[in-house]
């Protein structure tokens, strides 16, 4: 029993310090290079709508009741109604030539993308070419005279379960948010694609994120 006791207090002395060892004491340096290779994606599309007007109303069998509605509906057809709609997303540079990543659906649909840098410097974008089952997309912006960076993609073979992870994106319109946490689970299935397996982690991710880093 006085061994057993023995050996549980060697391995609570032990655990501690080797997670010490593993555990960096800031992630500071490591998102100081990241940060200006991860962009915000802010999307317009126009919202087409018939407007219903009412019709006069006339008497059962006037000649005016048909010449008002198809003097209505060529009148709507000619001007439907325009309603924009927004969208927040993230991205990330991979050639200094303007080249972005990000999720499929951030922009799907839309009729005018910008890019939005790390000092707020907004770009205009095109789309180069897009998955939707893999939910991904390819943008293109022109960065003219300024030097930008980029990152280089990770291994995710070698990703482990209890590795430590960052996020960085554009939660909630908030741009250049960082949060860390761990790879909870690799090759996961969640039943939302043909040939996608997902790496989970508990850092914190909300909606905006979406096309951001790991």
């Amino acid at each position: 029993m006085r061994n057993l006791l023995f050996l549980t207090f060697i391995y609570f002395l032990f655990v501690p310090n080797l997670f010490a060892r593993s555990a960096p004491d800031s992630f500071a340096d490591l998102v100081e290079e990241l940060i200006p290779s991860v962009v915000s994606i802010a999307s317009k599309t126009i919202i087409k709508e018939q407007y219903q007007q009412p019709l006069p109303q006339f008497p059962e069998g006037s000649p005016f009741d048909e010449f008002f509605k198809d003097f209505f509906d060529r009148e709507q057809r000619k001007s439907p109604s325009q309603r924009p709609m927004y969208g927040l997303g993230s991205g990330f540079i991979i050639d200094s030539a303007g080249i972005v990543v990000t999720n499929n659906h951030v922009i799907e649909g839309a009729d005018e993308i910008t890019i939005i840098m790390f000092d707020q410097e907004e770009y205009k974008a095109e789309l180069l070419g897009r998955d939707p089952k893999g939910d991904l997309a390819v943008l293109k912006f022109d960065p003219g005279e300024r030097k930008i960076s980029s990152v280089n993609w990770g291994n995710s073979d070698e990703v482990r379960v209890g590795d430590w992870s960052i996020a960085i994106g554009n939660p909630l319109g908030l741009g250049g948010t960082v949060t860390a946490g761990i790879i909870s689970a690799i090759s996961r299935d969640i039943g939302n694609g043909p040939y996608v397996k997902f790496i989970q982690t508990d850092a914190s991710i909300n909606r905006g994120n979406s096309g951001g880093p790991l």
